[in-house]
């Protein structure tokens, strides 16, 4: 897949749910390093003042392959709600992806952006208005 088709699908999941007003306002930037390999990043402002702020650095010459990734969610207040990431840790956790609820650390799938919205919708945020 070629990293414009992968920015473009990007834009139209967030574009959806602007859409269905659970996101208030979004920015968003690629820097290509090639036709397959890019760092993405941005931020996504939805009801109530919470944030999502996002960045991969991805290779999608054969898959989607990750290198580096966070998808950080927090409160209007700036509190993390959750963190998804593959960051190393001291002491080493024994596994690459996990994700921080608060004061823990637990194993966790490599999410995309659209299996993140959908958490922070079903789990933290009230109906649209």
């Amino acid at each position: 897949m070629l990293l414009n088709n992968y920015q473009a699908n990007i834009v139209t999941i967030i574009q959806k749910y602007v859409n269905d007003g659970w996101i208030l306002s979004f920015s968003f930037s690629v820097d290509s390093r090639s036709n397959y390999v890019g760092f993405i990043q941005g931020n996504l402002e939805f009801l109530q003042g919470s944030c999502l702020f996002f960045k991969e650095y991805v290779d999608l010459q054969e898959s989607i392959e990750k290198f580096s990734y966070s998808f950080h969610y927090q409160d209007h207040e700036n509190n993390l709600i959750f963190r998804y990431d593959n960051a190393k840790h001291k002491p080493d956790l024994g596994y690459t992806d996990h994700k921080h609820i608060k004061d823990k650390i637990v194993q966790s799938k490599i999410p995309d952006i659209e299996q993140v919205i959908l958490e922070i919708i079903s789990n933290y945020l009230n109906n649209p208005k």
